[in-house]
């Protein structure tokens, strides 16, 4: 049997008396689209968060290719090889998408003292942060500011920032938000094509979204796994329909 790429065991965090995540154990496999679901106070986004370093868990462990990495920060999380998107677009404005990009990818260096030298030398962070840009379809808007992007292409840029730190796994926090129709399809068909190259764990409430990206799917309830399995398996289940979903997840 294959080694997950990522792991969780009986992972939980507790805010005062309330539990936010409960004693989740969740194996994520390399290459697929790893969707995570839920009513809104499930644990979604805390559960995104002790992955990525941004929360340290009350109990349990994430292991990462086998190796813990429960606790570390957030910068040490990213230079393992984990990339995470937000639910607000983080993205530096003023900055052109080549050098979002071109900083991001610089995050992944091992040493904080690499601004000593020249930025001239650095000519992998140049490349990747092209292939970030090429790949998310904004390679023609290399020059541009931020600014001038729309919030689907803001979206786009801050997807190639993340895929310019050239991570094994990427965190997506419901990537779809605010976004029309037509955004939306764009933003779901770069996700595919990233799905061809990466893992992903997904949250995301636009269930058409899901069910047309995801291999797998994992339901919390209150902080706890209520159910995981393939799209179709979630789709039939009855526990699921009970408790989230309704009649629509069958449809």
């Amino acid at each position: 049997m294959t080694e997950p790429l990522l792991e969780t065991r009986s992972l939980s965090k507790q805010f005062g008396g309330i539990a936010a995540v409960s004693d989740v154990s969740l194996s994520f496999e390399a290459g697929r689209v790893h969707a995570v679901i839920g009513p809104n106070g499930a644990g979604k986004t805390t559960l995104l968060n002790l992955l990525s370093g941004e929360m340290r868990p009350s109990a349990g462990s994430v292991l990462f290719k086998g190796r813990p990495i429960t606790g570390l920060t957030p910068d040490r999380v990213a230079r393992r090889g984990i990339g995470r998107s937000f639910q607000r677009t983080n993205v530096f404005a003023e900055l052109t998408c080549f050098e979002n990009c071109w900083i991001a990818a610089q995050a992944r260096l091992p040493s904080s003292m690499r601004f000593l030298k020249a930025a001239i030398r650095h000519g992998g962070l140049a490349a990747a942060a092209d292939r970030a840009l090429d790949l998310c379809g904004l390679l023609g808007r290399r020059g541009d500011a931020a600014v001038l992007l729309s919030h689907g292409e803001r979206r786009q840029l801050e997807i190639a920032m993340i895929l310019a730190t050239e991570p094994e796994l990427l965190l997506f926090d419901e990537p779809l938000a605010g976004m029309g129709y037509r955004e939306s399809q764009e933003v779901i068909e770069l996700l595919r094509r990233i799905a061809g190259e990466r893992t992903i764990i997904l949250i995301e409430h636009d269930m058409d979204a899901v069910f047309s990206i995801a291999d797998r799917i994992t339901v919390l309830v209150n902080g706890a796994v209520l159910e995981t399995g393939t799209v179709a398996v979630i789709q039939k289940s009855a526990a699921v329909q009970a408790a989230y979903l309704g009649a629509e997840v069958g449809r």
